[in-house]
């Protein structure tokens, strides 16, 4: 079983997304454990403020330090770069737009690990003394991005991750097959009933192939046909 713990000011968006389906089964199957952190219930004033105005000036707000740091203390992580055996193998993971592209190969390294923390950053982003600290106390740290581009929040990155890492947990998807990206490939495509649509005075005929029931030359097919990808089944 592998542990999400999931730091952030927005845990509705959080929680709505990870009790329903693939995840929230996974959670009932107890592969999985989703425990969701609300940042500010680590604040002192009454207002629970986690942001304050930038050093230097601009625009916009940044997360404070003490709020992240006394969160990732709450959750008593084992981490000491020279773990006994049998120690959990824990990763803190900080969601910015400067950080190292997630693809599908740091999933699946992602997925050996025990428990997963993960840091949604806000606004501006984080002060920077985070990972300082972090790295002075010797937690694993690991910067990611979604993608080449900048979202207002790290949630959505935080929701990919989960559902990327677990369901490379055995079990997840019921079978292994289910990996569609071992299985055939990325962005092969799919077809089923009815083998004929008509709309508009058209029709839209599924390939033949898929019809025949020759599954040598319909895999020779899918793969002439998924997208090109450095981690689809090359054989």
């Amino acid at each position: 079983m592998i542990k999400f713990d999931v730091i952030t000011i927005f845990p509705e968006v959080i929680e709505a997304y990870v009790n329903e389906s693939i995840l929230k089964r996974a959670q009932e199957s107890k592969l999985i454990k989703v425990k969701i952190h609300n940042l500010r219930d680590f604040t002192k004033d009454k207002h629970k403020k986690v942001d304050d105005r930038p050093f230097g000036g601009g625009p916009g707000m940044v997360i404070k330090v003490e709020p992240l740091i006394k969160a990732v203390a709450a959750l008593k992580l084992n981490v000491k770069s020279k773990m006994a055996k049998g120690k959990p193998k824990v990763r803190i993971i900080i969601f910015e737009a400067g950080g190292k592209q997630f693809d599908e190969k740091m999933a699946q390294k992602l997925a050996k690990e025990d428990r997963l923390v993960m840091i949604c950053g806000r606004y501006e982003g984080i002060d920077n003394r985070v990972k300082q600290v972090l790295k002075a106390n010797s937690y694993k740290i690991e910067t990611i991005s979604a993608g080449p581009y900048v979202l207002t929040g790290g949630e959505i990155p935080a929701m990919a991750v989960m559902d990327a890492v677990s369901r490379k947990i055995p079990g997840v998807l019921g079978k292994t097959e289910s990996l569609e990206e071992k299985r055939l490939g990325v962005g092969v495509p799919m077809y089923t009933r009815p083998a004929e649509l008509k709309f508009k005075n058209k029709k839209y005929k599924v390939p033949e192939v898929l019809l025949g029931g020759n599954h040598a030359e319909i895999a020779v097919w899918r793969k002439n046909n998924r997208r090109a990808s450095p981690y689809a089944d090359k054989a």
